[in-house]
């Protein structure tokens, strides 16, 4: 399969024509995720399928700075969602250093033997590969289901920290078990992959420091005349994950949705959990997207599904330390204070939500978190993502905070329509910040007071 797509690749930059049944000859376009679309045959399809995927995994912007050699000898962690790329991630760093052989999966049972039989296992293929710059790159996925892993992972760096730099992929552990005495402290950075972002998808340059006004980043969006409707409608029609993304047929879509759901809670969540009763994870799931958008109750969420308190917060942190949801807590100048108010919850897959305008807000949460997130990881800044509620209840859906202030304030909409005036109040209240209402419709990019704006969702994500 993967000849099948250097084939196709020599033939489109040969600029050979390929014969639609519909219509006449066409030249292929630049290699683009919506190109699928162009072709009836299937052996067609399924070349231009592995191509147009390779093409776009090799885009993610996190690649650019897991691997930097700017961060040194530590571990690279790299967490994230199911089926996300994190695998795809380290595989192509180590082919791009002739080092695939480097790949360690633990799920692999003669890898397990392997370690059992001699801790020191991979000196025979360390001797057979070749270094880049004195230096070889190892990948370790899947260690995290094996017991003690992070004495196991511990020992390899402390033997190897001077000749190899390893990369660790997993998914929610690798996050989770910072909460409690951590073995490894000093010995690893964690970076976090989510599904494809609008911006991901149209610019591979990685986002630049952001100015200290959000102003700033905001003018030459307006300036710059460019909207990306096509792919955000795939975006929002398919999930960011990249098999249903890149398959764009509605049906492999519901059903991949469904045979995830059933694996992280039959899987991830037997592994990462002491929760008993697995099956109010799942009615859970079913409730969650009528919550999307509004604070969500743990003591409402109990009564709807007859359970205490302490096992419905048990079971909603669960779904969060899988990265199922994520979970963006309101502003408040005093930490604590936002722990213990009520948080609201959007899905990592927003294709669970159905209702058009909460499925757009929690793609611009996922966006907004992947791009603050990206920052904080490239140790540019220490970016966060909010909402922003006041005491008579009027809300704004996103603020985002730099160095612990806040930086720009944010609102979702379907359409384009008059900003309300709480939400000016609240940007003069946070230190006279910026505002922005970002809309689904297209072709709008307005200034509608000196620090607030209306654009397009597709031509502010794809320009930040």
């Amino acid at each position: 399969m993967w000849r099948q797509s250097e084939r196709a690749r020599n033939r489109l930059e040969c600029g050979e024509k390929i014969t639609h049944k519909k219509e006449e000859e066409k030249y292929l376009p630049i290699p683009h995720i919506l190109c699928l679309n162009l072709y009836s045959s299937k052996n067609c399809r399924d070349i231009f399928y592995c191509w147009t995927y390779y093409a776009v995994m090799e885009k993610r912007h996190l690649a650019q700075i897991a691997f930097s050699d700017d961060f040194g000898r530590q571990m690279r962690f790299i967490a994230g969602p199911r089926q996300c790329g994190k695998s795809f991630l380290a595989r192509r760093q180590l082919e791009s250093l002739d080092m695939s052989r480097l790949y360690y999966t633990w799920d692999d049972r003669s890898i397990r033997e392997a370690y059992r039989r001699d801790n020191r296992f991979i000196e025979h293929d360390l001797g057979n590969v070749a270094k880049q710059d004195g230096i070889h790159w190892a990948c370790f996925d899947e260690i995290h289901k094996m017991p003690s892993w992070k004495n196991i992972l511990k020992d390899f760096f402390d033997h190897y920290e001077e000749r190899v730099r390893f990369i660790v992929t997993g998914s929610a552990q690798l996050d989770s078990f910072r909460r409690s005495g951590d073995s490894l402290a000093g010995r690893y950075l964690l970076f976090h992959l989510f599904p494809f972002t609008l911006r991901e998808l149209v610019r591979s340059d990685l986002p630049a420091t952001p100015p200290e006004d959000a102003v700033d980043l905001i003018t030459p969006i307006m300036d710059t005349v460019r909207y990306y409707p096509a792919e955000m409608d795939t975006l929002l029609a398919f999930s960011g994950f990249p098999e249903p993304f890149l398959s764009q047929k509605a049906a492999f879509q519901r059903r991949w949705k469904k045979d995830y759901v059933d694996r992280l809670i039959r899987e991830d969540l037997r592994d990462i959990t002491r929760i008993v009763a697995l099956e109010n994870v799942a009615a859970l799931m079913a409730l969650l997207p009528s919550r999307i958008g509004s604070p969500l109750s743990i003591n409402t969420l109990s009564g709807d599904m007859g359970v205490n308190y302490t096992s419905m917060a048990n079971y909603v942190n669960a779904l969060q330390l899988a990265y199922v949801t994520i979970q963006l807590p309101p502003w408040s100048d005093r930490i604590a204070r936002s722990i213990r108010k009520e948080k609201k919850c959007y899905f990592m897959d927003w294709t669970q939500v159905e209702e058009p305008a909460a499925r757009f807000e929690n793609f611009l949460a996922i966006n907004l978190l992947a791009w603050t997130t990206l920052l904080t990881d490239a140790g540019i800044g220490d970016f966060d993502l909010w909402y922003v509620r006041t005491r008579d209840g009027k809300e704004s859906d996103f603020l985002i905070s730099r160095d612990r202030k806040p930086w720009l304030l944010a609102e979702a909409k379907l359409s384009a329509g008059p900003i309300a005036r709480h939400h000016m109040t609240q940007a003069e209240a946070l230190g006279d910040i910026p505002f922005i209402q970002i809309v689904r419709e297209e072709q709008i990019a307005e200034q509608r007071q000196p620090k607030a704006w209306q654009i397009s969702a597709s031509r502010f994500l794809g320009g930040m």
